[in-house]
């Protein structure tokens, strides 16, 4: 993972909220330096994790440039760009690039949009024009449209398109994906270890918001080979991290993350507050892991 402009663990911060449901940018600063300290290799501004599509372009837009200006260099820094139209995706790429940014995350034409490959190349084709490195998504549940090797392959024929992420789920999707020899960066939290082995290229991670001194160790016992470490610290995240896939992933890493210590408020609406019984289940799930990242 480190000749890689994105290797290592990029977390997809949360985005933190007052009592009011406004973004509280005093805790965001707070949180960024925290997770900083712990050391992630990059964080990812308005992210799916950080709930981009529940946040107005200008909160989006105050969340990149507020997060590029603290990191201040300290770190690799990704922002989301995605939206429905591809004039507003250039338009938020071109403002990732004036705050700062190394790159953006974007998805494909969604919500019935076209998922033909030219129409899909077409669009990435469009972006690049900006000029900033773009990490594309692959995430076929939620999008309708999957990116398989071949169109991979054409994707990275534009200079901008520098890796894919998959969040499918799908191991051994993502192991055809990692055989192209391109750059693919893991985004289901599950999969971690196994992508990590199978050669995948660097990380994106929601859940690193709950553990994220742990999570930073997997990876560098990883980047070591130590492989017997990152059987033995999987064993302390598998349990919190299979949950979260199991359902309710937002908000189950808003309330996790206030049982370790990384507190960021409640999800926003529309997502309601979990019930007793899941933040007991998630509780259960985190284990030591609640004593260990708390500070």
């Amino acid at each position: 993972m480190s000749s890689f402009a994105f290797s290592g663990l990029n977390l997809a911060i949360t985005a933190p909220f007052d009592s009011d449901g406004r973004i509280d940018f005093v805790r965001f600063e707070e949180l960024i330096e925290r997770y900083l300290a712990a050391g992630v290799d990059g964080l990812v501004f308005s992210s799916g994790t950080g709930m981009h599509v529940y946040l107005t372009p200008d909160e989006s837009k105050s969340l990149i440039k507020r997060g590029a200006r603290i990191v201040a260099g300290r770190a690799k820094v990704i922002a989301q760009a995605s939206a429905l139209l591809t004039a507003d995706v250039v338009g938020r790429t071109q403002f990732a690039k004036d705050s700062g940014a190394d790159g953006v995350m974007v998805l494909p034409p969604f919500f019935e949009g076209p998922s033909d490959d030219k129409s899909v190349f077409d669009f990435y084709a469009e972006v690049a024009k900006v000029g900033l490195p773009i990490i594309g998504y692959n995430v076929p549940q939620a999008v309708g449209v999957r990116i398989t090797p071949d169109l991979l392959r054409r994707l990275c024929e534009l200079p901008e398109f520098r890796a894919v992420k998959d969040s499918s789920g799908d191991l051994i999707g993502q192991v055809r994906l990692i055989r192209t020899g391109l750059d693919i960066i893991n985004g289901a939290d599950p999969l971690v270890p196994f992508s990590l082995f199978a050669g995948c290229s660097g990380l994106i991670w929601g859940g690193a918001n709950i553990a994220p001194r742990t999570c930073v160790a997997i990876v560098k016992a990883a980047r070591e080979k130590r492989w017997d470490d990152v059987q033995s610290l999987w064993g302390q995240l598998e349990p919190i991290m299979s949950l979260l896939w199991d359902g309710d992933y937002v908000p189950s890493v808003y309330a996790a993350a206030e049982l370790t210590g990384y507190g960021c408020g409640n999800a926003r609406k529309p997502f309601r507050p979990l019930s007793t019984d899941r933040i007991a289940a998630l509780r259960a799930a985190l284990g030591a892991l609640v004593e260990q990242e708390a500070v």
